[in-house]
């Protein structure tokens, strides 16, 4: 219903994400500061590395503190701003970096070119910037739409520059001019490999969480189980439920807690109707099943309108034993 339902000590709160970032904003500056090539580095790029980490660690918990002082925030209004104005910083910066291991696009082709990196570094900028800004407008779209927006703005922000570099490459072959190879320090190089190996599974992992699960409802002899992909089951006791009514639609309203994605919309919501409720529906399903559970609202739904009707039908005949 909305209410939170644990709690951390007022020590992990307070210290815990702060050393994380801390750790992390550390471990950025060692492999920034070991790389040779950003000893001429230009130092608005080099800024950028020192304030990015601590930005975000004052962002994170101001949202925690706000809370505990009685604030109230809106994650997913949120979060795609803060991730959008890092866009926006960074596709500023792209073009001001200098050719080096650690900064900016680390593709072969801009490490064996200067002149690609150059030019793949202003575009790279231009898109990033504009990226950034399209998701934070993002903030203004319906909420279930807003996580697929989110990925294909990400696929385009990595791909244009990626094509371009490429692109340059193979004119710069044509055209017979020499490319330099870099070759990385090992250290460098594995963690290059790292990086990427961590992007790709990250990347695969989102999507495969955006466009995959199930909400299965499972009726015994005297309750129904919601069992759900990547959300909590819900077992409801038929003596329980007061009303049920089937609806050909239903208004969904916020999401305050829970799971959702282009494919399902699992966990706490609130809107003008029923206030805080409980949801397990599938986005792509504009009919629904209202219970009133000891007076508690549960909103319930299959992948269509024909086979939710059919699930009230089996609720109704369940109900009436």
């Amino acid at each position: 219903d909305g209410n939170p339902d644990g709690f951390g000590s007022k020590l992990l709160a307070v210290f815990l994400l702060p050393l994380i970032f801390l750790a992390t904003h550390i471990l950025c500056l060692l492999v920034t500061g070991a790389d040779p090539k950003n000893k001429k580095q230009t130092p608005k790029a080099m800024r950028m590395i020192f304030w990015i980490t601590p930005a975000v660690s004052l962002f994170s918990s101001g949202i925690i503190y706000g809370t505990a002082f009685g604030m109230s925030f809106s994650l997913t209004r949120l979060m795609p701003a803060l991730l959008g104005l890092m866009f926006v910083v960074v596709g500023n910066y792209l073009p001001k970096c200098k050719q080096n291991y650690t900064l900016g696009i680390k593709l072969p082709w801009t490490l064996g070119s200067e002149e690609n990196w150059n030019c793949t570094h202003r575009l790279g900028g231009k898109v990033w910037f504009i990226g950034g800004l399209l998701i934070i407008l993002s903030v203004f779209l319906p909420e279930n739409i807003t996580p697929a927006f989110f990925i294909s703005v990400l696929l385009l922000l990595v791909a244009i520059p990626t094509v371009y570099s490429y692109c340059f490459y193979k004119k710069e072959q044509k055209n017979g001019t020499p490319q330099t190879a870099l070759i990385l320090p090992p250290q460098h190089s594995l963690i290059h490999k790292l990086s990427l190996v961590f992007v790709a599974v990250l990347l695969v992992f989102v999507i495969v969480l955006l466009t995959t699960g199930s909400i299965t409802c499972i009726c015994a002899e005297d309750s129904f189980t919601l069992k759900a992909t990547y959300w909590d089951d819900l077992t409801v006791s038929y003596d329980a439920v007061d009303h049920i009514e089937y609806r050909e639609t239903c208004v969904v309203g916020d999401r305050t807690s829970g799971f959702g994605s282009p494919r399902l919309l699992m966990g706490s919501f609130h809107n003008e109707e029923f206030g805080s409720y409980t949801r397990y529906s599938y986005t792509a399903c504009d009919a629904c099943i209202v219970l009133t559970i000891d007076e508690k609202t549960l909103v319930i739904s299959d992948t269509n309108a024909e086979s939710t009707l059919e699930l009230y039908q089996t609720l109704c005949a369940a109900l009436k034993k």
